[in-house]
Parts: structure tokens; sequence; C-alpha cells
């Protein structure tokens, strides 16, 4: 068998993405739209509620918030020593060694790309019913997701600071709103009394704690590609860290307040049923009756805009793996090469443009439902990905930090305690998402989709640490570069440490 190589090594004009164009706000609203902030809100926050059963849901996105600040400090740390778009896949493989990177990185491909294919279902329906309803315009919803698709096709061969500012517009307004109406839902409490119910433990830590949890774990997917963009940004060794406690601060305080708000809105004992006879458009019921219908318009409109600019950021975050595994030899060579104007990684962009193209098609020729069938159970399967990585690349730091002389300027706290803890808790949750996986693709427990689907990242794995063997019999100068990044291309590679071989 030959190497994924098809083509002679880029140059390292362009092998490398653009330098210094983010800084600490521009990445943290990058990252912040692929969050989606609006739409978790709006949708997340309410299926939390519909799905679960449990009322703790505000709660719920606290304790996750904690969890997930807990993994980041041994993330930045990693980000500080290591600088690549690769991300997860390039910690993984200097804490556990090159086949288990590898194996990281098919999951990242895998679980990107389906989180990034799945918004479109979402984008379509959700744009289709606002345009039929606002303008009167009728047309299937993979016309509107096919228009989506096309902008972020040209978008994604733009330099990436155009992007952020796409995205910081969109986000901005997105957080705007969500405050108003959470704020307005707050100021007509049911019952004229403003109730902290759902703040309580007890209403959380209850029997379907891990659906909970993992509902809102899944709110946060997008708040990690920080370190993805860290080749990108101005000082990495503080952006990205910067970026990334932000990111995490601000998503959280509004996930809380907003699941929050609708339960003081609704009262805490109807919260439930009043998500799940509303669904999405509770938020917008709720405040309908005090505030102009333009507000609510543009509330809907956000709704809509919000889900593009997820759409946007996992793009990019998607073609970035790419280009890392290209730009290696793991992947074509041709992935490794960025637009000699713009330094945007053209050909990672293009490939995740033809899978997204390929995946709409499907769905249309197949007559499937683009909510449920693929909205809804491929960002739940590309949220798992996600889990699955932030857990091992937990695993992936305790082990790089482990040796002594690698904690100089890091400290047993950040480089053995943090990612310890947060190993335990996100193994935790990965557990208990995985008994419950039935629950959140609401299917019959006895259905063999609540484990066919997370097979899919079982497969992958395995895929990518036999491809890394074969490499490493057949192709050694490009298993030896696994890894190194944009060093891979610039020199003769070095060798890892041990536990990176």
């Amino acid at each position: 068998m030959s190497s994924f190589t098809v083509s002679a090594p880029p140059s390292t004009v362009t092998a490398e993405l653009a330098r210094s164009r983010l800084g600490v706000w521009p990445l943290v609203f990058t990252v912040m739209a692929a969050a989606a902030p609006l739409t978790v809100v709006a949708g997340g926050a309410t299926a939390g509620f519909a799905v679960t059963g449990i009322t703790g849901i505000p709660l719920g996105y606290v304790v996750v918030a904690v969890l997930l600040a807990v993994f980041a400090v041994g993330y930045v740390a990693m980000s500080r020593r290591v600088v690549n778009a690769g991300a997860f896949y390039t910690y993984v493989t200097h804490g556990l060694g090159r086949p288990a990177g590898v194996g990281a990185a098919f999951v990242a491909v895998a679980g990107y790309n389906l989180m990034q294919t799945g918004l479109y279902g979402g984008f379509g329906v959700v744009a289709q019913t606002f345009m039929a309803a606002e303008l009167g315009i009728s047309a299937p919803w993979w016309a509107w997701a096919m228009a989506a698709w096309a902008v972020i096709a040209v978008l994604g061969g733009r330099r990436i600071d155009l992007n952020s500012r796409v995205l910081a517009t969109v986000l901005i307004a997105e957080i705007v709103v969500a405050v108003i109406l959470a704020g307005v839902q707050v100021a007509h409490p049911a019952e004229g009394t403003v109730s902290f119910t759902t703040l309580s433990p007890a209403n959380l830590f209850t029997a379907g704690l891990g659906a909970a949890l993992a509902t809102a774990i899944a709110g946060y997917v997008g708040f990690e590609g920080t370190a993805v963009f860290s080749e990108e940004s101005k000082d990495p060794q503080k952006t990205v860290a910067r970026a990334t406690y932000l990111a995490l601060a601000v998503i959280g305080l509004l996930y809380a307040f907003c699941a929050w708000a609708m339960s003081v809105a609704t009262g805490p004992a109807n919260i439930v049923a009043a998500a799940t006879t509303h669904g999405s458009e509770l938020i917008f019921t709720l405040t309908g009756p005090y505030l102009p219908a333009v507000v609510i318009t543009v509330g809907r409109l956000l709704f809509v805009t919000s889900l593009f600019a997820a759409l946007l950021a996992f793009h990019n975050t998607a073609a970035r793996y790419f280009f890392a595994l290209g730009r290696e030899g793991v992947l074509p060579s041709v992935l490794g090469r960025t637009s000699p104007r713009t330094r945007a990684p053209i050909w990672g962009s293009a490939l995740q443009t033809v899978i997204a193209a390929g995946v709409i098609s499907t769905y249309v020729l197949a007559a499937w439902d683009p909510f449920t069938h693929m909205f809804f159970w491929l960002t739940v399967l590309g949220g798992l990905g996600v889990l699955i990585l932030m857990t091992a690349t937990s695993v992936s730091v305790l082990a790089y930090f482990t040796p002594a002389r690698r904690r100089v300027g890091v400290g047993a706290g950040r480089g053995i305690l943090a990612p310890a803890l947060a190993a335990l808790g996100l193994g935790g949750v990965l557990a208990v998402t995985l008994a419950q996986f039935a629950t959140l693709l609401g299917v019959d427990p006895t259905s063999g989709l609540r484990w066919q689907l997370p097979a899919v990242y079982g497969v992958a794995a395995v895929a990518g640490i036999v491809w890394a063997l074969i490499l490493k019999a057949r192709q050694p100068q490009v298993y030896a570069a696994i890894g190194r990044g944009a060093h891979s291309t610039t020199s003769r590679p070095a060798p890892l440490t041990t536990a990176g071989r």
C-alpha cells in the first residue's frame, strides 16, 4: 500500500496558515460562533428540559462550565508548549504517541464534519420556516441549506480575520437579543414571583443527571477551537489561553441565565411541559406579549443567522484539521496547502465543502427528516466525538506532564492535578452519555442506533491507529513528522519525546 501523500511536499509558503491575524476578541468571537449561543438558548436548553424532564438544566450549564474550566487548565498549558492547528490530534500525539494521535485525528475529522454537516439540516428547516412566515417565500429546506453552503464555500477560502468579522457581527447581535429576551422573562415571572428553584442541586442531581449533563455539554462544543486557530493568532502563548477562558465564561453565564429566565417566566413546575409544547419557539412565545413584533422577528432572524455562524465556524475548524493532517502527510499532501493570497487552507476547505454537499444530497434523495435525523442526530453525534476527544486529551496532557522535567513553568497543579480531575469528570460524563444515548437520540432503548452511531468513532479510531502503523512501516519519514505541525515541512523531523513515539 502506498502513502496517502500524492504530490510533492508543499513549500514553506503554501504550507503555512496566516500568521498574527487573530487577536483575543476575534478568536473569542470565532469559537463562540461555533457554540451558536442563540441556537443553544432557544433550542438546546428547551430540548434539555423536554428530553430529560429535569428542571435543573440551568445549574447543569454551570456545572459543565466548571468542569470545562478545569479541562481548559491543562488544555491551555499544552497549547503553550505545542502550537499546531491539529490541536486535539497533536496533543494526543505528544502525550500518548503517534498511533493514538492519528486515531484521535480520525475521530476529530469525523466529529467536526458530522457537527458541521448536521447543522445544514437545522439551518434549512429554520430558514424555510422564517422565510415563509415573514416574507411569504416558499422553498424547500435544502434550497436554503445549499444557499448557505455556497456562501460558506466562498468564505472558507477567505482570510480568517474576514471570517471573524462576519462571525463577530452575528454573535454580538445574538447575545444582545438573548439577554433582552431573558431580561423580559425575568421581569414577568409566573405568578409574580422570581424563583431560583431550577438552580437548586436537588433538581439536577437526580436519576437523569447523565442525560442532563450530556445535553448541557453539547452547548459548549466549539469553545475548544481556540487551539485550532493558534497558528493564526497574535502571540498564541497568551491569546489562546485568554480566548479560551473568556469564551467559556461568557457562554456559560449566558446559557445559565437564559435557561433560568425561561423557568422563571413559566414557573419551575411548568418549564418541562412548556418546553415540550413549544420547543425552540418557547423563548419567543414567553416574550411576545411584552415586546414589539419587530423585536421578535429580529430574534427569529438571528436564530437563523446563529446557525449560519456555527456552520461557518465548524467549516473553518474541519478545514484546519484536514490541513494539519495533509501538511504532515497523514492525508493527501494537497490538503496541506494554503492559498498564497489569503493563507486559508484552501484544499481542506474544498474537501469539507464537497463532504457537506454529499451529505445534503443524500438526505434529499433519501427523503430523510432534515431536522431530527440530520440536524439533531448528527450534531448530537458530533458532540459525542468532541467529548471523546476532550477526555482523551486530558489523559494525554496528564501523560505529557507526568515527567517532572516537562513541568518547568507549569507546575503540578496545571500539569497533573487539573488534567487528572478533567479526565475523571469528562470520563464520567462520557460513560453516562453512552449509557443514555438512546434517550439523547429520542429512540427506543432497544434500538440498535444507540450503539451503531457511537461505533462510528470506534471504527475511526481503529482506522487511524492502523494507518499510523502502516506509515511507520512503509513511510518512516512521514511517520516521524506526525505531530510536528509547520516544522514537518521546513526541516528534517526530529524525534518526539518518548511518550510521543
